[in-house]
Formats: C-alpha cells, structure tokens, sequence
C-alpha cells in the first residue's frame, strides 16, 4: 500500500470525476427526442449520440488501465478529466448530430482514459481493513450515477434544453481537476513494456464485438453494408479476441493483459458477476421508461423521479455496506442483493397494467435501492482484494471493461426483445407490417392497446430479471477473502529489496557502533 497521509480527500476528489462521467452513459436517453427536434436529425442517427459514446469508452479501457500503471494514475486521470469537459463543451456547442457524434467519441476516450484510475488509486492508498468503506463510496457513486443520469437529463431539458446535459459537465470538470490536482497523490509508477500486438488486437476485437451488438437492432441482425453483416461482424470480434487471448499467453514479453489474473477465483467470478449488473442495469430502465411514459403518460422527469426511491436509499446505504464488508465474508450481501434485483424486477413486471395505481411502483423501486447498495461495492471490493499492486491498472481495465460489454449487451438484447414482444402482443396495423413499435403511433398510443402494450414491457423486463440470478449464483461462490492480503500488500520484489536495505542498513549501523567504540 501507498503511503498517504489523507486518502479520503483524494477518493472524494475522483468521486466527482467518476460521477460525471457515468452520468454521461445515461443522461442522453431523456434528451434523445429534444435532440432530435433541435438538431433536425431522425432516431437511427441520434441513437448514435449514446452508441459512440458507449463505443469509444468500452473498447480502451484495457489500454487505459495499463497506461495508468506505467505513467502514473494520477497523470491519465487529470489528461482524461480535460479531454471529457472540452469534449462536454464542444457537445454542447454542435450545431449538427455529425458533429455531435463525433464530440461524443472524444468525451468517451476521455471517461476512459480517467475509469480505471479510480478503482487503481483506491486500492493503492487505502489498506484493506479499510477498503471496504472507500470502495462503499465509490459503489454508492457508480449505483446512483445510472439512476441520477436519468432524472438529471429531465429536468434540465425541460428547463434549460438539451444542450445543458453537456454544459453541466464545465465546471463541474474544472472543479473536479482542482480537487484531483490537490488532494490526489502521485503514486509510484511501474515499468512496463508496452504489448502493440495486444493493444491492436484488443482494440480490433473490442470494437467489431461491441459494434455488432450495438448495431444489430438498427440493422436488423442482417446486412449492414454490401458483404458486412452483424454476426459477420460480432463473430469476427470474437475470433479477434481468442487471437488475442492466445497471444497474452504466448507472450514471452509482457503481456496487455496478464492472464494471471484469472487465477484468483475471485477476481474471475467477480468479473462476471458484474458483467451481469451491467446488463441488468442497462436493460431494465428501458420497459420501465416507455410503460410510465407512453401508456400512463408521464414526462421524462415524471418518469425518472419514479426511481428516486431507489437512488436516494441506495446512496445512503452503500457507505455503511462498504464498512459491513470489511468485517464480514461480502459474497452474502452481494447474493443478496442481486437476489433483490431479481425480485424488485420481477414485481414491476407484476405491477404493469395500464390501472395500476402509480404510487404501488415505489416499492419495487426501493427495493431496487436496497439491492444496488448490496452490490456495487462488494464487487468491486472483491475483485480488486487479492491482486497486487503492479496490476491494479490491468485489473481494473478488465473489471470495467467487463461491465460496460454487460451494458452493452444489456441494451441491444433488450431492444431486440421489446419489438418482438409489441409484435406478439399488439394487433397488426394495416401498412404497418410486422412493425409494432411506439414509435409507429408517433409517440401516441391508443387506450385500446395499453393493455397489451403492458404486457409486452413486463415480459421484457423478465429477462434482465433472470440474469442478475445468474450473478447471484456465480457471488455464492465467491471464496473468503483472505486477511490483510491482497493489493495492499507490497509486491514479493519489493518486499525483498525492502528486507535488503533494511538487513544493509542494520549492518552498517553496527559498523559505525563498532568504529566508534574503537576510537573511544
């Protein structure tokens, strides 16, 4: 462990850069229509505005987390916080969505360059009797960041229009480079030798992978252009991937990504377990937010106040988890609240029925608030726990890149999912075809149809509801962490060159012992 004086400064100063950032996956989703009008641009082109986004911060953060281990966290996380808020200005300022989409991508290179530092400096300057509480903090900020994104982006809409989602980043970023710049210390760096191979290789792979998923529901899961088709294109990332695992073992050198890692179990169980969060988190919102918005008439702030419960009960109680974890084996609070999850999506899908009284979806949503604050910092507790400190940046580049692929893969199954339940549960409309979604009523749906509408969101919601069960399974098998092991602990070399200078330091002061009681 790193040796400073004041940890906690320095983790609330990255808090505020790691909240704006995972804002930022989900603030535009409210803003999409507006953007469409302000820009005059159609849906497929403004579902872009999130997809780049989305896109260009999954694919580098197994490159930005070992760049963080080589030069500094500090330094990559302060590059990343100016590269996001001039990039959230020049959002701000797009007069075009071509323009805007390309303003995106460089916001989510920045969020990348500045994801894996966070977790990095955490589990260097805290020890690890003491991790958990810190690591408490930043779950309670990634839990309430996907559900804050929402209600935020509504009211400054509709207060202020769309270009104040961007704008809002500005001095929050300055602020955030102050405080980082101040309290945020600079820890000891770690050669490495850089692996092009493996950065080309993850990149491509990546990229086609996660670029397939995003795409398949635009395109139909068909043809994309000329012989390039979307399974073309996830099977290729996927083949680019094993290229790539192969490589990181062949490796003679050092490798991008030490597969070492994955011999705690814990590190890998944990890597899936949050791989299903993702998906979960970023699937269930989107039937929650069309039932309250198209069939019980909500506005967009209307309708994300509706999980306050959730993000207000989640927030205060994720500290008090992170200091519980540290007394106790985390992988019961962590089933547990996946198993919440499971629960409180199970119940919403109960409750969607176009007569439901409104006030009745506050209770799953609390529900859902006592389930994120058992999850998110058992998980990143755990997985972080036993690994050393050279690794820090690679291991938390894999943990987030992990989750943002369950995102990913949350957001284009459950698009999929919905349209082939609206096909199944509403009645054809002459010239509509096979074409069923709310977007074909212009946004207007007929009281006749509400009922099968319903039906068809809390059938979609099921399926994010069964897949956090599978992460509630794979947390059960989590082992004990062991005591006061892990990254906090010096590496095995430096613990021996420390022993070294300690043995030479003890020999030459009974050198001078000897000389001087010579001269006496």
């Amino acid at each position: 462990m790193e040796n400073v004086a004041r940890p906690w400064p320095a983790l609330w100063s990255l808090v505020i850069g790691f909240f704006m950032i995972l804002i930022d996956t989900t603030i535009v989703s409210v803003a999409n229509p507006s953007i469409m009008e302000g820009l005059n641009t159609d849906i497929n082109s403004v579902i872009w505005v999130t997809s780049a986004y989305l896109l260009a911060y999954a694919v580098p953060l197994l490159i930005t987390g070992r760049l963080g281990d080589r030069f500094g966290p500090k330094k990559l996380y302060l590059s990343g916080l100016v590269v996001f808020t001039v990039a959230s200005l020049w959002c701000g300022l797009s007069g075009s969505v071509e323009i805007l989409i390309a303003a995106r991508v460089v916001q989510g290179l920045g969020a990348a360059m500045m994801t894996p530092q966070t977790m990095a400096v955490i589990t260097r300057i805290f020890p690890p009797d003491r991790r958990g509480a810190a690591m408490g903090i930043w779950g309670a900020t990634a839990g309430v960041a996907t559900l804050v994104g929402p209600i935020l982006g509504g009211v400054l809409v509709d207060g202020l229009g769309w270009e104040w989602i961007f704008f809002i980043n500005v001095p929050v970023g300055i602020v955030g480079f102050i405080l980082a710049q101040r309290f945020v210390p600079s820890l000891t760096t770690h050669p490495h030798k850089f692996d092009i191979p493996g950065v080309l290789l993850s990149a491509l792979g990546l990229f086609l992978l996660v670029f397939g998923i995003q795409e398949g529901a635009t395109y139909d899961w068909g043809t994309i252009a000329g012989p390039i088709t979307v399974w073309g294109l996830i099977i290729s990332g996927i083949a680019v991937l094993v290229v790539f695992v192969l490589w990181q073992k062949f490796n003679t050198g050092e490798p991008l990504l030490p597969l070492s890692l994955f011999k705690d179990r814990n590190f890998s169980l944990a890597n899936i377990a949050i791989t299903t969060v993702g998906f979960t988190v970023t699937a269930f919102s989107l039937p929650l937010i069309f039932y309250y918005q198209i069939v019980r008439g909500l506005t967009p702030t209307q309708s994300a106040l509706m999980m306050v419960p959730m993000a207000l009960i989640s927030g205060g109680l994720a500290p008090v988890v992170g200091r519980i974890i540290d007394k106790v084996n985390p992988k019961f609070i962590t089933a547990t609240g996946l198993v919440l999850m499971s629960v409180a999506l199970f119940w919403n899908a109960l409750l969607m029925h176009p007569d439901t009284p409104i006030w009745l979806f506050l209770l799953p949503s609390a529900v859902l608030g006592f389930a994120n604050a058992g999850i998110w910092a058992p998980l990143s507790s755990t997985v972080t726990r036993n690994l050393p400190p050279r690794q820090a940046g690679a291991g938390s580049g894999v943990y987030n890149t992990t989750r943002q692929i369950g995102a990913v893969l949350g957001s284009a199954a459950i698009a999929v999912l919905i349209q082939s339940r609206l096909v199944a549960e509403l009645p054809a409309r002459p010239g509509a075809g096979a074409d069923a979604s709310p977007m074909g009523f212009g946004g207007a749906l007929p009281a006749e149809l509400h009922e099968g509408f319903s039906t068809a969101m809390g059938q979609s919601i099921l399926l994010p509801a069964a897949v956090i069960l599978l992460g509630a399974a794979v947390a059960l098998f989590f082992a004990k962490p062991k005591p006061v092991q892990g990254w906090g602990e010096p590496d095995a070399a430096a613990a021996t060159a420390a022993a070294a200078a300690a043995d030479q330091a003890d020999a030459d002061e009974a050198d001078a012992d000897r000389a001087a009681a010579e001269r006496g």
